[in-house]
């Protein structure tokens, strides 16, 4: 019998938001793989479809920075959130920005990168700002987005200084329309895929192996509703759409005016200035995604219930 860590049912609970029994029985029914166990605890009804694996739970700063065409962002994790409105780490992550379009969004390459002010790589400034602060300090991600035409607008929410703060969104548009106009309409943009996460642009962007995988989870819930064959088709089919409406940009409601879809919003946008307009792509870092927290004190909670 495979034995079920307590860290795995950590994480699978922290991921679906299920109980710990239930995760328990999930992992051991799926013999440890956590995608399986995800799958059979929403096949059973008890996690949420949109739960997402890991929680914003490390500190530091995510920062943004657009130049007309052309947008990049850093995530720079700290030890604590006390450090995150330390000047010398805003400055840090600043400076930072400024050399990041070089790097076209490597994290390697960037750390490379020197810094024109103080002749040190960005990778032992950090080692020099580590011994000023008396934190570790860590360059985790960066993105850049770039577009032909148009240009790139940012968001940054939770912010604690111009450009900095705990999520950052880029979006790019490619469009001939009045820059001030398509400036407004990005930031607007910006600001609803920071709020709704989306996972593509378009259905057509989404991983088929994703809405394969949906698929068969609507289908098998479906089925347990008794209903016939032809029947549970169509349902698949009607909870595909929410799903999408769930994931999608163009599909999602407009969190600025939830009546309308985006894809209407850009649409009403085209036909104000007579010029059309095309999300070409967006980047949302959320500050500590994927990086938990320990908590001692789970491993003893597990144990205590005995059986592995």
């Amino acid at each position: 019998m495979t034995q079920i860590s307590a860290a795995l049912v950590k994480q699978l609970r922290e991921r679906t938001g299920a109980g710990m029994m239930d995760c328990k029985r999930a992992l051991a029914e799926s013999g440890g793989d956590i995608e399986a166990a995800t799958d059979w605890l929403r096949k059973k009804g008890l996690a949420a479809a949109a739960k997402k694996a890991g929680r914003a739970t490390s500190e530091g700063l995510i920062g943004l920075k657009t130049e007309g065409r052309v947008g990049v962002m850093v995530e720079v994790n700290s030890e604590t959130d006390f450090v995150a409105r330390n000047e010398v780490f805003q400055d840090l992550v600043r400076r930072i920005l400024e050399v990041a379009p070089r790097a076209g969004g490597d994290v390697e390459t960037l750390k490379s990168l020197t810094l024109p002010d103080s002749g040190r790589t960005v990778a032992e400034e950090i080692t020099q700002a580590v011994a000023v602060i008396g934190e570790n300090l860590n360059l985790r991600r960066a993105a850049h987005l770039e577009v032909d035409e148009g240009l790139v607008a940012g968001y940054v929410h939770a912010q604690v200084a111009p450009g900095l703060g705990k999520i950052g969104v880029l979006v790019g548009l490619r469009s001939k329309a009045d820059p001030a106009r398509l400036a407004e309409l990005g930031k607007q943009l910006a600001m609803h895929v920071a709020a709704s996460g989306p996972q593509a642009v378009a259905v057509a962007g989404l991983d088929p192996a994703v809405v394969a995988r949906e698929r068969e989870i609507l289908a098998e819930q479906a089925r347990a509703s008794g209903k016939p064959e032809n029947i549970v088709e169509k349902m698949v089919e009607g909870r595909l759409r929410k799903f999408y409406q769930e994931v999608v940009l163009l599909e999602q409601p407009f969190v600025m005016d939830p009546e309308k879809r985006v894809a209407k919003v850009l649409e009403a946008f085209a036909k104000e200035t007579g010029e059309p307009v095309e999300v070409v792509g967006f980047v949302r870092l959320a500050l500590g995604e994927g990086v938990e927290k320990r908590e001692e004190d789970f491993a003893a909670e597990v144990a205590q219930l005995g059986g592995g």
